[in-house]
């Protein structure tokens, strides 16, 4: 696991502090004071709740980066039987950890499972078209023949730096251009469905609205979570669980939009070393939220360890 303090991964400048793996810019305002003191609520009731749970599953690696307490694998972690491997030798799976959009596929040891090992990536690019494969609609276009009201979003992974353009331009070298969803809800909030995806399985949905002049922002003015069945219909969740595997997804967050106009289910972005939960979610649903994923993950892990132990038998 990496050592290096966890105050390295920041650098700090003009009232900003800046993430330096993947180059996320956080503005230090009175909102993000008020999360950050949120979130270590939320942490110290983790800390207190996982001296209750019994630690006997499964030794996890995490590589190349050990996960920061502010990634959602921490806290689920820490409330499932599975335990952080002091090192690779020990290791009964191995998690490929890394924020950066792109990633080498590093050769990984053939009798040990990996989660993520093959998710080498989540640009919005990659994204897209693995969605068009499985789904036959596209959700790129060309800015040069857009056909209407368009997005232009950066490359990199957690940029946030979407906008919304009207006029054909010439195509920017790290961007990438797709159709904009209409996913405005009946609030007049746009609606982003936020879904933490285990083995391609939709474990919950978090509801995140904001207004429409902050469609792309990282802050959301509301959340809730919601069950998935709720949200989707069986051959909507069967579609994501086709993407998640196309993507070779084990572990991570999709952003989906619903369309409503068509009611069509749109694929816009991969996370697969996700933050959370989710800071605006209450404290009480974000306790439900880790007890599900870590419920799921033990089931998930259990599973991929007797396939793996089968493939060896045979």
């Amino acid at each position: 696991m990496a050592s290096s303090a966890w105050w390295n991964d920041f650098r700090y400048a003009k009232g900003t502090m800046h993430v330096k793996k993947t180059g996320a810019a956080v503005p230090i305002e009175p909102a993000i004071v008020r999360d950050f003191l949120n979130w270590c609520v939320f942490h110290g009731w983790v800390e207190c709740a996982r001296h209750s749970v019994v630690s006997d599953g499964p030794r996890i690696w995490f590589a190349p980066d050990q996960p920061r307490p502010w990634y959602l694998i921490w806290p689920v972690m820490a409330l499932s039987r599975a335990r952080f491997a002091r090192h690779a030798g020990e290791a009964d799976l191995i998690f490929t950890f890394d924020d950066s959009t792109w990633v080498p596929e590093r050769p990984l040891p053939a009798h040990i499972p990996a989660v993520n090992g093959r998710c080498t990536d989540i640009s919005k690019t990659h994204v897209a078209e693995v969605f068009e494969q499985v789904t036959g609609r596209a959700l790129l276009c060309d800015p040069m023949k857009p056909g209407g009201p368009y997005v232009e979003k950066s490359e990199q992974n957690a940029a946030h730096d979407g906008r919304v353009l009207h006029e054909p331009q010439a195509p920017r070298d790290g961007y990438t251009y797709q159709r904009l969803i209409n996913n405005l809800d009946n609030d007049g909030n746009v609606l982003d469905l936020r879904c933490s995806t285990i083995g391609g399985e939709i474990v919950q949905v978090y509801l995140k609205r904001r207004p429409v002049a902050r469609r792309f922002a990282n802050c959301n003015t509301g959340v809730t979570l919601a069950d998935p069945s709720a949200v989707f219909t069986a051959v909507e969740r069967a579609m994501i669980a086709r993407f998640c595997s196309a993507m070779a997804l084990d572990w991570g967050g999709i952003d989906v939009l619903r369309d409503r106009d068509t009611g069509e289910l749109w694929i816009v972005d991969v996370n697969k070393t996700d933050m959370g939960p989710t800071i605006a979610l209450g404290l009480k649903d974000k306790i439900t939220a880790v007890r599900r994923l870590a419920t799921r993950l033990d089931s998930y892990l259990e599973a991929r360890l007797r396939q793996d132990q089968s493939a060896i038998a045979a």
